[in-house]
Formats: structure tokens, sequence, C-alpha cells
């Protein structure tokens, strides 16, 4: 297991590189008072994005579109996830590619963090909740797979079902209630069995502390 990590860790050491270099340059482009300089760290930002289309066979085009296009300091991008229990069971929603996961996704700029639990969940489930407690703060590249060019904090959210029931919709195609035991097929790079059997503990924990890397 260990060595498998490690030709982990080292497959996506380019990535990690990349991913600084991004960072340096964004900063370097929005704080830089000279104009040579911010020349410079420009050009720190579009060798990254080289980095990252070489590897990934993306066109070089599109990585600067998602990788280099913002301002300031960069930060992680926020993703939620609901987790919602009913006879000891959690939902979960069938995407589009066959596989499930919790409902969730990108914190919208408009909106907390529990507004946006509230607001994806009735979106891709059909259902009204109350987001109660938070389970745990994540840093995805720690859990899942495959590590994106950017960093995300994954936020998971306690929920309690008010009404509501499922419709189709653009994102969904179903959803169902699971045991931890039969599990169906999940989309790993959002949730895996682990980031779900500690959405189980913290359902069962009466004094569940939040967890956070």
């Amino acid at each position: 297991m260990d060595g498998e990590k490690s030709c982990q860790n080292n497959g996506t050491k380019w990535l990690q590189w990349a991913v600084e270099l991004q960072s340096i340059g964004q900063a370097g482009v929005y704080y830089g008072k000279d104009p040579y300089d911010k020349e410079r760290f420009e050009r720190v930002r579009e060798i990254a994005a080289e980095m990252i289309a070489f590897q990934s066979e993306i066109p070089t085009d599109k990585v600067k579109d998602l990788f280099c296009s913002e301002i300031g300091y960069q930060t992680p991008k926020l993703d939620t996830r609901a987790a919602i229990f009913q006879n000891e069971k959690i939902l979960l929603v069938k995407e589009n590619n066959g596989t499930w996961s919790l409902p969730g996704g990108w914190v919208d700029v408009n909106v907390s963090v529990k507004e946006n639990t509230i607001k994806e969940v009735k979106e891709e489930a059909g259902l009204d909740v109350t987001a109660d407690r938070i389970i745990a703060v994540q840093d995805r590249e720690k859990h899942n797979l495959p590590v994106y060019a950017y960093k995300v904090c994954k936020i998971f959210v306690l929920c309690t079902v008010v009404g509501g029931r499922f419709t189709s919709n653009i994102e969904t195609v179903e959803s169902n209630y699971f045991c931890l035991d039969e599990l169906p097929p999940l989309a790993t790079e959002k949730n895996n069995e682990e980031q779900i059997r500690m959405c189980f503990e913290a359902y069962r924990s009466a004094a569940w502390k939040t967890l956070f890397d």
C-alpha cells in the first residue's frame, strides 16, 4: 500500500509543481508593481498552464481558461456535499454517467455554504432540507482521485428532510437510499466509500466533532 501511494505521489508531483507555479504567478501578476515583473509572473502562469496541457493532453487554451482566468490571491474552490439519512440509509443521487454521489456541487459566489447545500439538494434530489451540522471540511486531494489542477475544500453537511420529492433534472436521473454495505458504484472523484462511512459515523454520533484537514 505504501508503495502504491508513493507511485501516486510521484505521478502527480508535476501537477503539484504546476499548481504552485500558477499560484505564485497569479499573486505576482495581481500584487506586482513593476510592469516588467508582472510580465514575468504572467509568463510563469503560462508555463504552468503549458505543463498541465502537455501532461494531460488538454488543449493549452482550454487549460488557460480554467487555470489562468482568476485574479487576486489564489484560494481553493468550495464544494458542498449533503448527508441525508432515512431508516439508517443514506441518500445518493444517480448521475448521467451511471455513478452515484451525495447531492452537492460548487458553492456559488452569491450564496453561503449553508444556502448552497440546501440549494444543491433541491436541484439534484428534489428535497427540501435543513442544513444542521458540519461533518467535515476536507482537502480534496488528500481523499479523492484524480488530483485536480486547483485546490478544493469539500464540506460535508448533515441535513434533515422537511419535504419535497425527486423530480427529473439535467444533473441526476434517480435518487435512492442505501445501506453502507450495499453502496452502488460511486462517483469517487466526488465522494468515496471512506467519506460515505464518515457520514454514517457522524449521523450515529450524538457528540460528533467536525473533522478537518
